[in-house]
């Protein structure tokens, strides 16, 4: 059990992440702030490193990670490119980022609970996942 639960919640942190590094790249062209972009580069970079980290304890367990659900993926890219037509400011990217952080967050608290016997690592991992969108999060406030 322990093992199943570790693979099933670094998959989850996988699919996370790549939802992360997805959501920055729709809006980054949006931004004219160069200090936001450089925040937002900031963080796609921590993101990749997280993955990098994350895909190389799946590779011990030999396992490749799960991509994201398809349909959240494109509901995502959907509501992001719908809503920066309307009004494409940095306001709008901050709320944007900031409602999936918060999704992000709430996620993966949730499969923190759903995968209890899963390794001390593997939860660790999970934990500086959540720390890393807390801090986007905080960070982000200053555009809204």
């Amino acid at each position: 059990m322990i093992e199943h639960d570790t693979i099933e919640l670094l998959r989850e942190c996988d699919a996370g992440i790549q939802m992360g590094i997805s959501a920055i790249d729709e809006v980054k062209e949006h931004v004219k702030s160069a200090k936001m972009r450089e925040m937002l580069d900031r963080y796609q970079r921590e993101y990749a490193q997280l993955q990098n980290e994350m895909q190389g304890i799946l590779h011990t367990y030999h396992d490749e990670g799960k991509d994201p659900n398809p349909v959240a993926k494109g509901m995502a890219w959907l509501k992001t490119n719908v809503t920066m037509a309307v009004n494409g400011t940095d306001a709008t990217v901050a709320d944007l980022l900031t409602d999936g952080c918060n999704m992000g967050i709430k996620s993966l608290n949730k499969y923190l609970n759903d995968y209890g016997a899963a390794d001390g690592r593997a939860k660790d991992f999970t934990r500086r996942l959540i720390e890393l969108q807390d801090r986007q999060l905080k960070e982000l406030e200053s555009y809204l």
